[in-house]
C-alpha cells in the first residue's frame, strides 16, 4: 500500500512538474516547431506565456491562464512556452525570468511586454485592450498581422540587418572590425538556402538588437563573390561561418531555426563582451543613463568610506565587479553609492541606516525591486540574482511608485576617508576677562 501511495505522488509530482498545460486545454501549447506557423504567420492577436515547470509563480499563474484561454476562445489566441525546455525561443524572445508574457500584435517580430495583472479578469482585460488597439491600427491604415509574412515574397522576412558582403567589403567589415560575425555563405538557387533567408533575416534583427550591435549576421552570395568562398573552403550551400577578431574563422555547428541562431549568436557575444560597467551613483542622469536601457539595474550600497577604508571599500567593488562579468549576458546595469549618500533612494529601498553592505535590483520600468537578503559575497550574490533570473525571489513595488530623488555628489577620489580637521584657534593675543574678580572663586 505504501509504495502504491508512494507512486501515485510521484506520479501526481511529475504530472505537476511537466502538465501545466494539456492538449484539453484551451492554451495552446508552442515549440520550436510550431511557433513560427501558429504565431508569427497567424494575423491573430496572441497572448503568450513563457514559464518553467518548476517555477512556484507559473504554477500560480496556471488556473488563471486556463480559464482566460477559455473566455478568449475564438477572439484572442493564448499560447505557452515551455522556455525551461525550448531555451532557444525563450532567447529568441530576451526572457530572462518567468513567467514573462509578451503579446503579439500587429508586428509579430517586436512583441510587447504585457503589463497587466495575472487574474484571469486582468488578464482578459489586457487582451481586450490590445485587440482594440490592434483594430484601431487597422482601421487607421497601419499595417495589421504578421509583417514577417508578407515581406520578401511572402516568407522571406526584412533583410535589412543582413549585411550583404563582397569580396570588396568583406576583410574590411568582417577580418578588420571589432564585431563577431556570423557568415551565411549562399546560392541563389539552393532550396535550404531559400529555407534559411526568413530565419537569417529575423535572427539578424533580433540579434542586432539584443547585443547592440556587437554581433553581426551577413551573407555572402558565393556563386558571384567567388574570391572569398573559395578563401574559405566552401563546398556546399548554405555553409555558416563563425569570424572573431584574430581568430581563425569557426564552422557554425548550431541548428537552423532563427532560436537558435539566436541562441548562439547571444553566447558569442557573452563570450566575447566586456563585463558592463560598475558606475557610482552621482546624478539622476547617471542612473537614468544606466538603468533605462537595462531590464534589471543591481545597486550596491557600501559602508561609509571612515567605516572600511579604501581597501575594505574596493573588496566589495571586486565581488561587484565579478558578478557583473559572471551575469553579463543579461545586460543588467550595476551601480553603487555610499550609504548615507543617497538617503531618498535607500529609503525608497527600505535599506536606510544600517545594515551596510546592501544590495537592490530594481525594474525601473515594473517600479519593483528586490533585496539581498544574504551575504554580500560572491557565493551570496549569485544566488540572489540567480534566484531572480529564474523567476524566483521576493520582490516589492518602489517606495512610492516612482523612481526617488537623487542627489548630486561628488565622485570617490579612491583614497581612505578622513574626518573633518578642526581649526587650531591661537589665543595667545586674547585678553581674558579683565572684570574677573579673583574673590568669586
Amino acid at each position: 500500500m505504501g509504495l502504491l501511495l508512494l507512486g501515485v505522488l510521484g506520479y501526481s509530482l511529475v504530472l505537476s512538474v511537466h502538465g501545466m498545460y494539456s492538449a484539453s486545454d484551451d492554451v495552446v501549447e508552442l515549440t520550436p516547431s510550431n511557433f513560427n506557423k501558429e504565431v508569427i504567420q497567424s494575423d491573430s492577436l496572441w497572448l503568450i506565456e513563457f514559464y518553467a515547470p518548476w517555477c512556484g509563480h507559473c504554477q500560480s499563474l496556471t488556473p488563471d491562464w486556463k480559464k482566460a484561454a477559455t473566455a478568449l476562445k475564438g477572439i484572442v489566441k493564448i499560447g505557452a512556452v515551455d522556455a525551461d525546455q525550448h531555451k532557444s525561443l525563450g532567447s529568441q524572445y530576451g526572457v530572462r525570468g518567468f513567467p514573462t508574457i509578451k503579446v503579439f500584435g500587429a508586428n509579430k517580430n517586436k512583441p510587447e511586454e504585457y503589463q497587466g495583472g495575472r487574474s484571469s479578469q486582468a488578464i482578459v482585460d489586457g487582451a481586450i485592450n490590445a485587440l482594440r488597439s490592434l483594430v484601431k491600427d487597422r482601421m487607421s491604415g497601419k499595417s495589421g498581422g504578421s509583417s514577417y509574412n508578407k515581406q520578401s515574397g511572402g516568407g522571406s522576412g526584412s533583410k535589412k540587418d543582413v549585411v550583404e558582403l563582397t569580396d570588396d567589403n568583406f576583410d574590411k567589415m568582417v577580418l578588420e572590425g571589432d564585431d563577431v560575425w556570423l557568415v551565411e555563405f549562399f546560392a541563389p538557387w539552393c532550396g535550404h538556402c531559400k529555407n534559411l533567408e526568413p530565419e537569417w533575416a529575423a535572427a539578424a534583427t533580433a540579434v542586432k538588437e539584443q547585443t547592440k550591435g556587437r554581433v553581426r549576421l551577413g551573407a555572402v552570395d558565393a556563386t558571384v563573390h567567388q574570391g572569398v568562398s573559395s578563401r574559405y573552403g566552401i563546398r556546399g550551400f548554405p555553409t555558416i561561418k563563425i569570424f572573431r577578431k584574430g581568430e581563425e574563422p569557426e564552422d557554425y555547428q548550431g541548428g537552423r531555426s532563427r532560436g537558435d541562431i539566436i541562441e548562439r549568436a547571444l553566447d558569442l557575444f557573452s563570450d566575447n563582451a566586456p563585463p558592463p560597467e560598475l558606475v557610482e551613483i552621482l546624478s539622476e542622469d547617471v542612473l537614468k543613463k544606466t538603468c533605462e536601457d537595462s531590464q534589471l539595474c543591481i545597486i550596491g550600497v557600501l559602508p561609509h568610506i571612515l567605516d572600511t577604508g579604501a581597501s575594505g571599500r574596493n573588496g566589495y567593488l571586486d565581488v561587484m565587479v565579478k558578478m557583473a562579468d559572471k551575469y553579463k549576458k543579461k545586460m543588467w546595469g550595476w551601480l553603487w553609492t555610499e550609504a548615507g549618500a543617497q538617503m531618498d533612494l535607500e529609503a525608497s529601498l527600505g535599506i536606510g541606516g544600517f545594515g551596510y553592505p546592501a544590495m537592490a535590483a530594481i525594474n525601473t520600468r515594473k517600479m519593483k525591486f528586490a533585496l539581498l537578503r544574504g551575504s554580500f559575497s560572491e557565493a551570496g550574490i549569485h544566488e540572489f540574482l540567480r534566484e531572480l533570473s529564474v523567476g524566483r525571489g521576493s520582490t516589492a513595488t518602489l517606495g512610492g511608485g516612482n523612481m526617488p530623488k537623487i542627489h548630486t555628489v561628488e565622485a570617490w577620489d579612491g583614497k581612505d576617508g578622513q574626518l573633518p580637521v578642526e581649526e587650531d584657534y591661537d589665543l595667545s593675543d586674547v585678553d581674558l576677562d579683565d572684570d574677573f574678580d579673583k574673590d568669586e572663586l
